[in-house]
């Protein structure tokens, strides 16, 4: 098993950069998610681990041996590709097989190991048959086994559960997660599914414009966005962003914005250096931490009903509030009813504060 190094490596495809100056260090026998929308340069990073790209600049390493310049069959990874990539003309155990059979492995061997790769993933049944005659889960499964066969250092996973069902995609991900835990090998996995990152990675790299703009543990991402982009796309609903300045005169502070003013004079000495007087910032915080609440009480503002949404267990209430929209996820299997007019209170310990430019600051 192996880590993986990249030290300020870039991709460009002509005037397209891809991947643009990242480095990082992934641990042994760490699972990571490159998680970012179409485009940000996730794929683009995972085939250049993959050896299926060449970096512009930089190197990348795997484990102590410097892969920039090795062709693909020399880094000893095993990769899950989103269409499966599974050979029609071959059996399940001859596509399992495969791997081995390029390293140069005797037929019985790699018939043993598919046998036992095959058992262990609950697809033993099927190896006399083909890609054709099997279901989309058990299609996964094979290319998760012809991955695991030749026991490579590090798995490298391209959204391999895009093409199943909910419930299958579901499965597929306790199933994922086990395996990886189980076998200890280094696993990095592209998505841009927040709820399977989430579920699966010890840490999550967000990734935006080609560069990683967060790289930490799942909670750590999810409560202590580093910026708004961050904030606006992992979470389901996402965290409310609120425009506002902010008013300090001595003793004193609010954030005023045109539909309300916070009197926060409670966080006077906690912004004290950290923002100005006139200053333009984004309020942050999760639809949880939202409450309905009243109109005197401490750090609350108004909004007009918009839309209630009950989900069994919760209930999505959105709110007007101005020009934007501010939506809390209220626990209990009873919605809330609401007149023309509602508070939202805020759970403070949980708001987080983002400059203009999207970066958050640092509150201690």
């Amino acid at each position: 098993m192996a880590g993986v190094t990249f030290r300020g490596v870039t991709k460009a495809f002509g005037s397209v950069v891809a991947v643009d100056d990242v480095s990082f260090d992934i641990r042994d026998g760490e699972f990571i998610c490159l998680l970012g929308p179409s485009g940000c340069g996730k794929t683009t990073t995972l085939r250049l681990i993959a050896g299926l790209e060449q970096p512009t600049a930089g190197s990348i390493h795997i484990g102590d041996k410097d892969v920039t310049q090795v062709a693909p069959k020399g880094r000893d990874v095993g990769m899950v590709f989103q269409d499966y990539a599974l050979y029609p003309h071959m059996t399940i155990s001859e596509n399992i097989a495969y791997p081995l059979k390029v390293r140069g492995a005797s037929q019985e061997e790699r018939a043993r190991r598919a046998a036992e790769v095959a058992t262990s993933l609950q697809i033993a049944n099927l190896l006399e048959r083909r890609p054709g005659q099997i279901s989309g889960g058990q299609q996964q499964r094979t290319s998760v086994a012809r991955a695991v066969v030749h026991k490579p250092q590090v798995f490298l996973f391209d959204e391999p559960l895009s093409n199943l069902d909910a419930k299958l995609r579901l499965e597929a991900r306790g199933f994922l997660k086990h395996l990886q835990q189980d076998l200890g090998v280094t696993a990095i996995y592209v998505t841009h599914d927040q709820a399977e990152a989430m579920a699966l990675a010890d840490r999550i790299a967000v990734m935006d414009g080609g560069r990683i703009v967060q790289m930490a543990p799942p909670l750590e991402v999810y409560h202590r966005p580093a910026t708004t982009f961050v904030a606006n796309f992992l979470g389901s609903p996402p965290m409310n962003l609120l425009p506002v300045r902010v008013e300090r005169r001595p003793g004193h502070t609010r954030f005023v914005a045109d539909a309300f003013a916070i009197e926060a004079a409670d966080w006077h000495e906690r912004l004290q250096g950290r923002v100005e007087h006139d200053e333009e910032l984004i309020l942050g915080v999760r639809p949880e931490h939202l409450a309905l609440g009243k109109a005197d009480d401490a750090w609350t503002f108004p909004g007009e009903p918009y839309a209630v949404e009950p989900l069994g267990p919760e209930t999505l209430v959105t709110l007007t509030v101005g020009d934007a929209l501010a939506t809390l996820r209220i626990f209990g299997d009873e919605p809330p009813v609401l007149s023309d007019r509602a508070f939202a209170t805020i759970d403070r310990a949980n708001l987080r504060l983002f400059r203009r430019d999207g970066e958050r600051i640092e509150l201690g």
